[in-house]
C-alpha cells in the first residue's frame, strides 16, 4: 500500500487527498440528509462537512466546467463529421432517394405538376442530383474545416461566457411560436 503511494507524484497526491476530502463531504451531506430524514438531529460535524462540501463544489465547478469544455474542444477537433454525415448518406442512398420521392409525390403543392409525362423521371434526377451534390459537399475537407470552425468558435464563446459568469443574470426567453404558414410534417 505504501509503495503505490510512494510512486505517486506530488500533484497526484494533491488530487488524492482533494479528492478524499470532497468523496468525504459529499458522504457527509447524504449521512446528515439521512439523519435528518429518520427525525434525528444533524450532527455539528455533518452539517460542517456539508458546507464546506458545498464551499469546494463552488470553488471548482467553473474551472472544472472550463477544463472539460477544453477536452471536448479538442475531441471535436479530431473528428471528421460531415464525411460520417456523407458516409450514412452513402449507406442509406436507396432508402432516401424513395423517402424523397415518396415525400415529392404526397406534396399537395406537387398535384398539378405531378401529371406532367415524366414527372417520376424528373423527381428521380433531381433527387439524385441533389444526392450526390450533397455527398460531394459533405465528403469535402473544406466544409469539415467549415464545421470544425464552427464548433470551436461556439465551444470558445461558451467557455467565455463560464468564465465571465455571464449565463448566471441570463433570463430564459421562450422560443417563438412556430408560424401557422410553416409547412408541418405529416404522420
Amino acid at each position: 500500500m505504501s509503495r503505490w503511494l510512494e510512486d505517486l507524484s506530488t500533484l497526484q497526491v494533491l488530487l488524492l487527498v482533494l479528492g478524499v476530502l470532497l468523496g468525504g463531504s459529499v458522504l457527509a451531506a447524504i449521512v446528515g440528509g439521512v439523519l435528518v430524514r429518520l427525525g434525528m438531529r444533524r450532527p455539528w460535524a455533518v452539517d460542517r462537512a456539508s458546507r464546506l462540501s458545498m464551499r469546494a463544489l463552488g470553488l471548482i465547478k467553473r474551472p472544472l466546467t472550463i477544463v472539460v469544455l477544453d477536452e471536448v474542444a479538442a475531441v471535436i477537433q479530431t473528428g471528421h463529421y460531415t464525411k460520417n454525415i456523407s458516409d450514412a448518406l452513402l449507406e442509406n442512398h436507396d432508402e432516401i432517394k424513395a423517402m424523397v420521392a415518396e415525400k415529392v409525390r404526397s406534396d399537395p403543392n406537387a398535384r398539378i405538376v405531378s401529371r406532367l409525362p415524366g414527372y417520376d423521371t424528373i423527381v428521380s434526377e433531381v433527387s439524385e442530383t441533389v444526392m450526390r451534390v450533397l455527398i460531394d459537399m459533405l465528403s469535402d475537407p473544406r466544409m469539415d474545416e467549415l464545421v470544425a470552425d464552427l464548433l470551436r468558435n461556439n465551444l470558445d464563446q461558451i467557455k467565455s461566457a463560464v468564465r465571465e459568469r455571464a449565463h448566471e443574470n441570463v433570463v430564459v426567453v421562450p422560443a417563438d411560436p412556430v408560424p401557422a404558414s410553416a409547412p408541418r410534417p405529416r404522420p
